[in-house]
């Protein structure tokens, strides 16, 4: 697909701050190879991460890369989603979209997702250690009971062990796949 021309489906790819995010040009190409029209956005210390690649970014999906909230006058620069995927998604991002804390973009939009009806799936990148915290179990649940797609375990995101991950080994196929899937 031609960057900026418009699709029939159009994917909010959301990510956060996780190595795999780094890879993110490529995910999008792979999306749109799938006939999707893709709207980046990423928290804040993703797009800080990405900064150097954010004109390429913006010109490969033909959409502002998005960081932070707009101002109430301004005008929304995106087309409404028809499924948004939140990858990588860190333990911070799950936790603050299950408990319904704002404070960035990405998550304001998911959580507002879930009453909108719009389809949702996520995967994460967190380590072994992460998994421990009473919080990241009860965020899962909470998710998966709001109907968003979590990729976690097999077929998704299978966490290692603290600074053992390779974000090349990320799976973001499944994750492809799985928005698709939420939409077909």
């Amino acid at each position: 697909m031609v960057a900026g021309m418009s699709s029939t489906r159009v994917l909010y790819l959301l990510g956060s701050a996780a190595p795999p995010v780094l890879d993110i040009a490529s995910v999008v190409g792979q999306a749109q190879a799938q006939g999707w029209d893709v709207c980046l956005g990423l928290t804040p210390t993703a797009a800080r991460w990405l900064e150097s690649d954010l004109p390429a970014l913006t010109a490969l999906t033909g959409h502002p890369v998005r960081s932070a909230y707009r101002s109430p006058r301004e005008p929304d620069v995106w087309p409404p989603a028809t499924a948004a995927l939140l990858a990588p998604a860190t333990f911070n991002t799950l936790n603050s979209w299950a408990l319904g804390l704002t404070g960035s973009f990405i998550v304001g939009f998911t959580a507002e997702a879930i009453g909108k009806g719009i389809p949702l799936a996520t995967m994460p990148c967190v380590n072994s250690a992460f998994l421990a915290h009473p919080q990241f179990d009860r965020s899962i649940e909470t998710l998966r009971a709001a109907g968003v797609r979590v990729l976690l375990g097999e077929g998704g995101f299978v966490p290692n062990h603290p600074g053992e991950g390779n974000p090349a080994t990320y799976p973001w196929d499944a994750a492809l796949k799985a928005i698709a899937e939420t939409v077909d």
